[in-house]
C-alpha cells in the first residue's frame, strides 16, 4: 500500500553545516520539506523507497537496486564531519523488485554502504522521526523515458504483493542553467523546462511529460526528471492530488517540493 509521495530537491546547501548563511534563501524549500516530513510521519510507514539520480554510480543503461543491509549517509565531502545518518534496508523487497524487472530492463543489485548525497539530503530532512524504518535506495538508468514509468509501474505492483505501507521519494533538481552565474551555466530555456514540468504535474499530465522535447531537456540541464518519471509510474493508477508545496531557484538551480497527496 503506498501511503505517501514527492518530489524534493537535494542540494548540498540544504545541509544546515554546509549551507549555514545561505539556507536564509532557501526558506521557502526549508519550510515545504518540514510540511513533508509531517505527512510522511502521519503517513506511518513501514518503508521509504527512495530514488537518487546520483545512486547509480555505474551511470549506464540499467536500473540499479542497492542491497547492502545498512545504508549510512554522511556529508564530510562537503565539509560537514558532524551529520551522519543510518538505516536498514528492505533488501526483500528490493530483490523482489528487481526479479520483477529483469525481463523487461537491464537491471543491477550494488552493494554499497555509503549513500550519495542526492539521497542524504531527503533522509536527514524527513526521517528524522522515523529512525527505524527501512528505505531502499534506487539508481535511474539512461534509457528513454517511457522505460522509467514503465519501471515505475513493475514496483508499484510488487509494492501492492507486500504486507506493508510504503511511501516514495523522488530526488532531484530541475534545470540547473536559470542564471548567468550558474554553475552549469546560463540557458534562456531553462525556465521554459521548469515552468513546463511544474505546469504538467499539477495537471495531472503524465504522458506529456514523458514526451517533453529530449533537446529542451538537454539544453537545461535537469538531473530530476527520470527520478520523477519512476514515482509517476508508481503511483499513475493511484487517486492522488499534485501540490506544489514550494519552487525556488536562488543560486540558479530550479529547487521544486512537490507533493502528491494520495486520497
Amino acid at each position: 500500500m503506498i501511503t505517501f509521495a514527492s518530489f524534493v530537491p537535494h542540494s548540498p546547501i540544504l545541509i544546515p553545516e554546509v549551507g549555514k548563511e545561505n539556507l536564509k534563501k532557501l526558506k521557502d524549500t526549508i519550510q515545504a520539506y518540514k510540511n513533508l516530513e509531517h505527512d510522511l510521519y502521519a503517513s506511518k510507514p513501514d518503508l521509504v523507497i527512495l530514488i537518487s539520480p546520483h545512486a547509480n554510480s555505474q551511470e549506464g543503461e540499467f536500473f540499479t537496486i542497492n542491497q547492502q543491509p545498512k545504508l549510512r549517509a554522511d556529508f564530510k565531502d562537503f565539509g560537514d564531519l558532524v551529520t551522519k545518518l543510518e538505516f536498514d534496508n528492505d533488501i526483500g523487497l528490493g530483490y523482489q523488485i528487481k526479479e520483477s524487472c529483469e525481463d523487461y530492463f537491464p537491471i543491477m543489485l550494488t552493494s554499497n554502504k555509503q549513500l550519495d548525497y542526492g539521497s542524504g539530503v531527503p533522509l536527514l530532512y524527513l526521517m528524522e522521526h522515523l529512525p527505524n524504518t527501512k528505505i531502499i535506495s534506487i539508481g535511474y538508468a539512461d534509457l528513454p523515458y517511457g522505460d522509467h514509468i514503465k519501471f515505475g509501474e513493475l514496483i508499484r505492483k510488487q509494492i501492492n504483493l507486500a504486507d506493508k505501507r510504503v511511501a516514495i521519494v523522488a530526488s532531484g533538481d530541475l534545470s540547473h542553467k536559470l542564471h548567468k552565474d550558474s554553475p552549469a551555466g546560463y540557458s534562456p530555456r531553462a525556465q521554459e523546462l521548469d515552468q513546463t514540468i511544474i505546469k504538467l504535474l499539477n495537471n495531472n499530465q503524465v504522458d506529456d511529460i514523458v514526451n517533453i522535447d529530449r533537446k529542451l531537456v538537454k539544453e537545461a540541464g535537469e538531473c530530476g526528471l527520470r527520478s520523477l518519471l519512476i514515482l509517476l509510474g508508481i503511483i499513475k493508477e493511484l487517486n492522488y492530488q499534485p501540490e506544489k508545496l514550494s519552487y525556488q531557484a536562488p543560486f540558479g538551480i530550479g529547487y521544486l517540493v512537490e507533493n502528491f497527496k494520495v486520497k
